[in-house]
């Protein structure tokens, strides 16, 4: 798997970015998004029943990493038509504020070691790249287990600092000097 350190693999992706089948489609690639912090996640399924609780909560938050100067963008291996009918037939993703990106060849999954070997779709992965493209945060989870939209943003939050934060540390408390 990519970690720490590592460029984030370049990619050309289909993304749906509205519900309404006239504007729904666009093309995301790596370049999309210059300059700015990327917050990925990935999930192993559509139409399941812990992904939309994690799809929705990074909607949630959406703005919060938007004044981060950070672009959230969620995928899996579902194609972009089975996308645009989760989003059409859930209506707590009908206005997503984020696209939700095909995978369907696992081209993206693949590069980042995530395919789940028994299951074939990609695992529950979070991934935090800096403006360089470099990854400086990576969390994967069981599939059966939800991660923590709040939790990624307060790391996106001390990775900004660009100084050493404690455990439990957030935005506005104080650093450690040294």
């Amino acid at each position: 798997m990519k970690s720490v350190g590592s460029k984030f693999p370049q990619f050309k992706l289909k993304g749906v970015v509205s519900s309404d089948i006239k504007t729904a489609f666009q093309e995301i690639t790596y370049q999309s998004y210059p300059g700015k912090w990327l917050v990925i996640f990935s999930w192993p399924k559509d139409f399941t029943f812990v992904c939309p609780t994690e799809i929705v909560e990074f909607g949630r938050l959406n703005n919060d990493f938007k004044d981060r100067d950070a672009q959230i963008l969620g995928f899996s291996t579902d194609s972009e038509f089975v996308h645009l009918a989760w989003r059409q037939n859930k209506s707590d993703l009908n206005n997503l504020s984020f696209p939700m990106l095909a995978d369907i060849k696992r081209s993206l999954s693949e590069a980042l070691g995530i395919v789940d070997q028994e299951e074939g779709v990609a695992q529950r992965a979070t991934f935090i790249v800096d403006p360089e493209g470099v990854i400086r945060f990576t969390m994967v989870t069981d599939l059966n287990v939800g991660r923590n939209p709040s939790e990624v943003l307060r790391v996106l939050d001390a990775l900004q600092t660009d100084e050493l934060c404690p455990c439990n540390w957030h935005k506005g408390e104080e650093t450690i000097k040294v």
